[in-house]
């Protein structure tokens, strides 16, 4: 082999490199970028939750069957319900009030682009109140857990990673003196007004609602590791035990709202080894 054809292979090598490097670079900031939304939120430090916010109007979160959308729905679901109920409507934590979000097994995947990301993320929840300030606090004294699954997207804007499109499932809230078999069904409400009847509601109420004891699989943005392909729909479901899949509640999905697509999604199918499930494939749902 000649000189030219070494210079060739090492500029080859060296082009591989940078761009696994960039790919590894990209995953660790929109870890990072989730784990620092997870101490403002902490410490009920909804102004700067916000800000972490994407200015994209498809932006939303998706929680409890509804979406808030855009920043006005964004602020109106952390500024205005959380803040309000929680803190009394300051930016930062109260006295005796405890909500610590414990983030883990996190699995990210960025775009060829780096410019689109998304993350699967378990959260694990202890809430509640010191007994000191039960004879004040409007929401008494109480204390529980709860577990869920973010399956969140992210984009890049102006530089920087920002939040895009959150979607936070409550798997189960478990009462700290009983414990989670003994919790109600629908221990947290679910919406049923949207904004402008309700002035903290959503912007839209969607059909998938989950939690405890339903437990139904939340999808999974990336493809099996080996096979390629995603799970099926009726694995995804949860029926009671020995019933035919059929007769469990639908499978979730991720689907977006009418109007919007998914930057950096590819058409066609997907080959074995993709990040990017079928789902998120461009115009697929």
């Amino acid at each position: 082999m000649g000189l030219e054809e070494d210079v060739a292979e090492l500029k080859a090598q060296v082009q591989s490199l940078s761009r696994e490097l960039s790919r590894v670079s990209e995953e660790a900031e929109v870890r990072k970028t989730h784990f620092k939304y997870g101490y403002y939120l902490d410490k009920c430090l909804y102004n700067e939750v916000v800000d972490m916010f994407s200015n994209h109007p498809d932006a939303y979160v998706e929680f409890l069957g509804a979406r808030w959308r855009g920043k006005a729905g964004i602020k109106r679901l952390y500024q205005d319900r959380f803040q309000q109920n929680f803190v009394a409507g300051r930016n930062g934590p109260v006295e005796g009030w405890l909500l610590d979000h414990i983030m883990a097994q996190d699995i990210i995947d960025v775009d060829a682009s780096g410019t689109h990301a998304w993350c699967r993320m378990r959260a694990l929840m202890q809430a509640g109140t010191h007994e000191s300030i039960e004879a004040y606090y409007p929401r008494g004294h109480r204390q529980w857990w709860e577990g869920g699954l973010y399956e969140n997207e992210y984009i890049k804007e102006d530089g920087a990673w920002k939040l895009f499109r959150y979607r936070y499932f409550p798997l189960w809230h478990a009462e700290f003196e009983k414990g989670w078999s003994h919790t109600k069904k629908n221990y947290v409400p679910f919406p049923t007004v949207c904004y402008p009847e309700d002035p903290l509601g959503p912007d839209e109420l969607i059909e998938q609602k989950t939690m405890w004891p339903d437990t139904r699989v939340i999808p999974f943005h990336y493809p099996h590791p080996v096979t390629g392909k995603a799970v099926a729909g009726d694995d995804m479901r949860a029926p009671k035990y020995g019933a035919p899949d059929e007769t469990g509640e639908p499978p979730l999905t991720l689907a977006l709202p009418e109007g919007q697509t998914r930057p950096g999604a590819r058409e066609g199918e997907p080959k074995k080894g993709d990040k990017v499930l079928p789902d998120l494939v461009q115009n697929v749902v």
